[in-house]
């Protein structure tokens, strides 16, 4: 049973509430709603510890498994070019013409990420945002705005084979301020790929590519970080946390299809009304003290 009122404590991790922000984290990863918000927000009016850094962490990851399924044969061509790039430099090979496309993918993400790297020394000052939730429901308004204008960009033509670095350097950036909590990652970078004139489904596709080496990155900074000041994951909470891993990356999976959906029907404007609504509801929520918390 669950009960309307205003906030009296928190409640302990439990199997349901690790299936509910499973759920949340596949929807809101890829869907431009911002998982970080969502979960933020789910955390404060659910009475969930919002202490559990490791958990959120782990369903990133979860959803990256999503990522490496939908999008495997990229992934496979991308490693194989990366290599292939080696062994071409110390043979001394020279490409005539245009690289594989596969292989200017590994440049273009790695491009990408580099602007992330700007984030690392402010990496706990933006988490801390997180804290706040009228901030993090502000956040969500401003991920509406830009959903909002990024519908109204016309169709772009840039793959791969003809984005700039320029391009896909900004797309870093908007990567970098999609840290903040409230800020969806996927609707800011598809988003600022649009402007920069990437053909929809080009700017959904390296999107998510994009997002592997810095969710990669994330969890294994995250889990040094627990074996540094706990000595390994609590016990009692690892089932819950595999299933509320099992649970994002089978939603994930299915969100990935729809934003493909979506991203080439130049649907996204649909998502902004839905943020603004979930701000301002949950504004409004904060301001009156109301939480939902288990009945006793």
């Amino acid at each position: 049973m669950w009960a309307f009122g205003p906030f009296r404590g928190y409640i302990a991790l439990s199997y349901f509430m690790s299936v509910v922000l499973g759920f949340v984290q596949g929807v809101a990863e890829f869907l431009p709603i911002s998982s970080s918000g969502h979960l933020t927000l789910f955390q404060h009016f659910f009475g969930m510890p919002e202490t559990d850094q490791l958990f959120n962490v782990l369903l990133h990851f979860a959803t990256l498994l999503a990522v490496c399924v939908v999008y495997w044969r990229d992934i496979w061509e991308m490693i194989v070019e990366f290599f292939s790039f080696f062994a071409d430099l110390f043979s001394h090979r020279t490409y005539r013409g245009n690289p594989p496309e596969a292989r200017r993918m590994v440049l273009l993400i790695i491009i990408g990420t580099l602007p992330l790297f700007l984030v690392l020394p402010i990496q706990d000052r933006v988490e801390a945002f997180g804290n706040n939730p009228i901030f993090v429901c502000c956040a969500l308004l401003v991920t509406g705005c830009i959903l909002f204008l990024s519908d109204q960009m016309a169709r772009g033509y840039k793959t791969a084979r003809n984005a700039t670095l320029l391009d896909v350097l900004l797309v870093g950036l908007a990567q970098g301020l999609a840290t903040i909590p409230g800020l969806s990652r996927s609707g800011c970078t598809i988003s600022t790929g649009m402007v920069r004139g990437f053909d929809r489904k080009f700017a959904v596709r390296y999107s998510f590519l994009m997002s592997l080496p810095a969710v990669l990155g994330a969890t294994l900074l995250k889990v040094l970080d627990v074996m540094e000041m706990e000595g390994g994951v609590p016990a009692e909470n690892l089932p819950k946390y595999l299933l509320g891993m099992a649970v994002a990356a089978v939603v994930g999976y299915f969100s990935i299809q729809l934003v493909r959906l979506l991203a080439d029907k130049g649907r996204f404007g649909a998502f902004a009304f839905y943020c603004w609504g979930a701000g301002a509801l949950f504004i409004l929520l904060n301001v009156m003290g109301w939480r939902f918390v288990p009945a006793a």
